[in-house]
């Protein structure tokens, strides 16, 4: 994402099934379930209906409302 080098702040995305629209400019998004910043070169989860991005696996599990299977 070399258009953005120099881009700081929150950015401000667009979440469509395989891409994503950039809105507002910015260097990171904020992971909806931990509050983690995301570097934009570095988002590989996001939720298209309830426009959220995830920092990984797990948080987007919870994000999608899934609960992981106990180990037994």
């Amino acid at each position: 994402m070399d258009f953005l080098k120099g881009a700081n702040g929150e950015a401000k995305l667009l979440y469509s099934d395989a891409e994503i629209d950039i809105i507002e400019a910015g260097a990171y998004v904020v992971c909806a379930v931990t509050g983690k910043r995301i570097l934009l070169e570095d988002l590989k989860y996001w939720n298209v209906e309830r426009q959220e991005a995830y920092i990984d696996a797990e948080a987007a599990t919870k994000g999608f409302g899934f609960t992981p299977r106990s180990k037994e």
